[in-house]
């Protein structure tokens, strides 16, 4: 009798532990049903663009910011922002699924991939959004959109724009007696500054006067502010490019600038690594630089002395005509669902807007693409902090519109850029500058005829 009463509380004990078990998951079930049911329901409700960028760093967390923002401002589209690598490897990517639906709604290419973005087939243009929506352009920096308008048609939407600038340690002005409120304004003027401020100890030299990074942005630049092309064809705007002109009068100026102060020792070649050149003005071992005008926070924060920045230096024989802008824009994908290029559009919309600008600009050091953005009260904020900032909007503001600063249109500028580094280093060798200006040409000259053979 005992053994009975225990089989049936044994039994009992089973039972309910069966309905306990059945009940725990039915619940779970019915959760996880529900869960599902509610991410289908957001999913459905918003469509989703995925946006592809080569942002890292502080640039990805401001990417990442303006991105949640966007997401959180409405109830219609989410953006996904996808790191992909450089510039170089992202646009390896994008060729791959360009044209598909696979594609992402948004692409961020650097400047000189406008023209083989435009020919890929794989775009549509910013302006048919533009005209449909009658977005007012004339609300943007007009120096900024300069680069990307191209036959009266915007391409694609400015984002992180930059510029060159000349940086240069106001400490080291004043122990070589120089004015650290007046630096040089030509080529002239920086080689004399230069002389006085490199320093030499034991047949070694302790500070260099000036340097440049071995780049072929930079070379673009001191021509442009001369008022000269870098291929035929007015930059090919006018038609496609078939040549360079870079080896001209323009550009000689700027290897003979370099070639002179590299022969009087005043010159310091830190090679082409921008870390290199930075950390050579931070040990105070250069007292002028060119730099791009995003990396000025920055700079000014690690450097143990008083940081000055003014506008690039251009010839004796030529007026100062300003700068090409730099950086990247986006780009959207003509293969995608018309729904997620409208939210797309949306995105690029907020994005121009002067509270997102203000953000970006002063969280980057990028230019804001709407100059209303300055006026906001955090920028204004933060030029009390580093008046050095309102240098680089003034040089940029101040650019004289023309084919030279709107820019040069190829499709194998970043090969030709190579053969620049390549003529600069032949330079710093002992190469004479027209001879190293006439192979970068020739060699920039066989990229083209390649291109426009394969185009046609």
């Amino acid at each position: 009798m005992r053994n009975y009463f225990k089989f049936i509380v044994l039994f009992s004990i089973l039972i309910g532990l069966f309905v306990l078990t059945a009940c725990s998951k039915t619940g779970s079930n019915e959760a996880e049903n529900n869960n599902e049911e509610e991410i289908s329901k957001g999913k459905g409700d918003k469509t989703e663009v995925v946006f592809w960028h080569a942002m890292s760093g502080v640039g990805q967390e401001a990417v990442d910011e303006i991105v949640n923002d966007f997401n959180q401002s409405q109830e219609k589209y989410v953006v996904k922002a996808e790191f992909q690598g450089t510039y170089e490897e992202l646009l390896t990517k994008f060729r791959s699924v360009g044209g598909t639906k696979d594609a992402p709604a948004i692409t961020q290419v650097f400047e000189v991939g406008t023209k083989y973005m435009i020919e890929s087939g794989f775009i549509e243009p910013m302006q048919s959004f533009i005209d449909k929506d009658n977005y007012d352009l004339s609300q943007l920096e007009k120096n900024i959109i300069n680069y990307y308008n191209v036959d009266g048609d915007l391409y694609s939407m400015p984002f992180n724009s930059s510029t060159p600038v000349l940086i240069y340690n106001k400490d080291a002005f004043k122990e070589a007696g120089l004015d650290p409120e007046n630096p040089p304004k030509t080529f002239n003027e920086v080689k004399a500054a230069a002389e006085k401020l490199t320093k030499k100890s034991g047949g070694s030299t302790e500070r260099y006067g000036f340097s440049m990074l071995t780049y072929g942005w930079f070379f673009e630049q001191l021509v442009a502010t001369q008022g000269g092309l870098y291929v035929n064809e007015e930059n090919g705007r006018k038609a496609t490019a078939t040549k360079a002109v870079f080896n001209g009068k323009e550009g000689l100026r700027v290897f003979e600038f370099l070639n002179d102060m590299n022969k009087a020792g005043t010159f310091g070649n830190f090679g082409a690594n921008w870390d290199d050149i930075r950390a050579a003005f931070q040990s105070q071992k250069v007292a002028m630089y060119m730099d791009s005008s995003a990396g000025i926070g920055a700079i000014i924060n690690d450097a143990p002395f008083e940081v000055g920045v003014a506008f690039i230096p251009y010839a004796d024989e030529a007026e100062r005509q300003g700068v090409i802008i730099g950086g990247a824009s986006l780009w959207m994908s003509n293969g995608i669902d018309e729904d997620k290029q409208k939210a797309a559009w949306e995105f690029m919309k907020y994005l121009t807007t002067p509270e997102v600008q203000a953000k970006w600009h002063i969280n980057t050091g990028y230019f804001a693409i709407n100059p209303a953005a300055y006026d906001e009260p955090v920028v204004q904020e933060r030029y009390k902090q580093y008046p050095q900032l309102k240098v680089t909007v003034e040089q940029l503001q101040s650019t004289t519109p023309s084919v030279a600063t709107q820019g040069a249109l190829i499709s194998v500028f970043p090969e030709s850029r190579q053969q620049v580094v390549t003529a600069l280093e032949n330079l710093y060798q002992g190469m004479d500058p027209q001879e190293a200006l006439d192979q970068a040409a020739e060699g920039t000259n066989r990229a083209i005829e390649i291109a426009n053979r394969t185009k046609k």
